[in-house]
């Protein structure tokens, strides 16, 4: 006997096609937040190149130190207030983490390598700019000869500083400000070029030969980020130079 019923009641409703899949927009740090840094930066850059090394000439090496230090962490909370607000993490920032042990043995082999090369040309820049007569380093001594540390505890807070310094900075320039730049410009290697002339002027207490050289550390120490995909080798590189410049300070003295 056939049955007079449609199909479709027999069968149950038709299926439903797929939702199509969420796409999540994936969240930036907004520009407001990298402009008001580079306001604190540039500000502090002009206060160090107008007082020289004349204000701190007569302070106290430890407290040159710690408040350097703190102001350091200061800013590389206030990028992990801005990568946190944007969904992202410091480890996606920094890249990642070692995996073996021989990852680890081989970012500081390539940090030595990138330090010793990035010296040479620098030193052959230096001698091009007539860095090296007898004058010039009076001169260069004079204007960062005040924070050679002296003392073993002065010693002991200057490899923090400088530890500190390779992680700080590098998180800072390379990190966030070189990857800002970069969704700005639409160009690494131009935006390689602002945060490493960024990095030279933040060291405007130096002078301006000295903030060249800077700036191009700076670039070799992006080229090295760039190319490894990960801040560590950098950073080893960064805390190498300041630590090693500081010990050579105080033997000059």
């Amino acid at each position: 006997m056939e049955s007079n019923m449609p199909e479709t009641a027999l069968s149950g409703p038709a299926p439903q096609p797929p939702a199509p899949p969420t796409v999540e927009t994936p969240k930036v740090i907004p520009y407001w937040h990298t402009v008001a840094l580079l306001l604190v930066l540039g500000a502090l850059s002009l206060g160090n190149v107008k007082s020289g090394h004349g204000s701190h000439s007569g302070a106290s090496h430890i407290r040159i130190y710690l408040v350097t230090i703190g102001y350091e962490w200061l800013f590389t909370a206030y990028v992990w207030w801005g990568v946190r607000r944007s969904g992202g993490t410091m480890r996606e920032l920094i890249g990642g983490r070692w995996q073996r042990v021989e990852d680890f043995l081989l970012d500081i082999a390539i940090s030595c390598g990138a330090w010793i090369g990035t010296l040479l040309v620098l030193a052959v820049v230096a001698l091009s700019l007539g860095m090296g007569q007898s004058n010039n380093l009076a001169d260069a001594q004079k204007q960062i000869g005040f924070l050679a540390p002296q003392t073993a505890l002065e010693v002991f807070l200057w490899i923090c500083l400088s530890a500190t310094a390779g992680f700080c900075e590098e998180v800072l320039f390379r990190g966030y400000l070189q990857r800002q730049f970069t969704r700005l410009l639409r160009n690494r290697w131009i935006a390689l070029v602002a945060a490493s002339i960024l990095f030279g002027l933040g060291h405007g207490y130096e002078g301006s030969q000295r903030m060249v050289l800077i700036a191009m550390l700076g670039f070799s120490f992006g080229v090295l980020s760039l190319l490894r995909k990960s801040l560590r080798p950098a950073m080893m590189a960064h805390t190498l130079q300041d630590t090693i410049s500081g010990l050579l300070l105080r033997a000059l003295r």
